[in-house]
């Protein structure tokens, strides 16, 4: 199976939080499955970082790409598809980075890994 790790279940897995699922853990360490973190994640992670939403998310930040690596994961970049997918919602629905995570699990044929029961708007499969 093919995931898209939503932001919250990225940081989460790196912290060992207790709030990630069981079935969302077990799911992301089934070799099995193709974990993949979008740009949007980082995009999100530095923002929020920054206006002081996210503190403490200084190593997530520095370390990104170190940290997608040492566990297996792989980048998603986001293409003009996943722009276009993500801005053509008829949703009413603001966040922009829920928005391009759903288009890209849409377009990648992924299931999105999130505890955010608002993505469900979107049609799009998700696993918590």
């Amino acid at each position: 199976m093919k995931l898209l790790l939503d932001t919250h279940a990225l940081l989460w897995w790196w912290k060992d939080d207790p709030r990630l699922s069981k079935r969302a853990a077990t799911a992301i360490t089934d070799e099995a499955n193709t974990v993949l973190v979008s740009a949007a994640s980082a995009w999100e992670i530095a923002t929020k970082h920054r206006i002081g939403k996210l503190p403490g998310a200084e190593s997530a930040v520095r370390k990104f790409n170190e940290l997608i690596s040492a566990d297996g994961f792989s980048h998603l970049a986001i293409s003009f598809q996943h722009a276009l997918k993500a801005g053509g919602f008829d949703i009413e629905h603001r966040d922009p980075f829920d928005r391009m995570l759903a288009a890209q699990a849409i377009i990648e044929g992924a299931t999105l890994v999130t505890d955010d029961a608002t993505l469900k708007l979107f049609r799009v499969k998700c696993l918590w």
